[in-house]
């Protein structure tokens, strides 16, 4: 077989090809660019303000904790994906079962952490986003809703 967590595969040629078309780094890869759109999303038109008032607010009820959450998680989540792209080009490399073993609870045990974290954010971006009031937000309205749409995808990347 296959041996522990794959090592008897250790070892051998990485082929690009090969690496691109498995299923969790074709999930990693997705998994950063909705990250990267909601950070973006909320980094960009996350934060207006009044014409008479030039102080920034997030546009999500004016709570700033949404804005935080959301940029946050986003930004943790595209540097976790990042980290665990580059675990999966070393990985075939690792030949020793403990390390092979912890690599793969540690990835499944936060993509499981992660996953509850998006919920959670959806569900607060979408909550604070149905108390906004329309006449506060000018701009950033579709930049609000991209981050909710992709908020929710993302536990399902994750």
């Amino acid at each position: 077989g296959g041996g522990a967590y794959g090592a008897a595969k250790a070892g051998g040629a990485f082929d690009l090809v090969r690496f691109v078309q498995q299923p969790q780094v074709v999930a990693r890869i997705v998994s950063a660019v909705f990250a990267l759109i909601v950070f973006a999303c909320l980094v960009g038109d996350g934060y207006t303000s009044l014409p008479e008032n030039p102080q920034l607010y997030c546009i999500f009820n004016h709570n700033e904790d949404a804005c935080r959450y959301g940029i946050g998680i986003g930004v943790l989540a595209f540097l976790a994906c990042i980290f665990f792209f580059m675990v999966d080009i070393y990985f075939p490399q690792i030949s020793n079962t403990t390390d092979r073993k912890y690599l793969v609870l540690a990835d499944l045990g936060f993509s499981g952490l992660w996953t509850f974290l998006w919920f959670i954010g959806f569900c607060f971006l979408t909550n604070q986003w149905s108390w906004t009031r329309a006449e506060d937000v000018f701009i950033g309205a579709d930049s609000a809703r991209a981050a909710i749409t992709f908020s929710f995808f993302s536990i399902f990347s994750w």
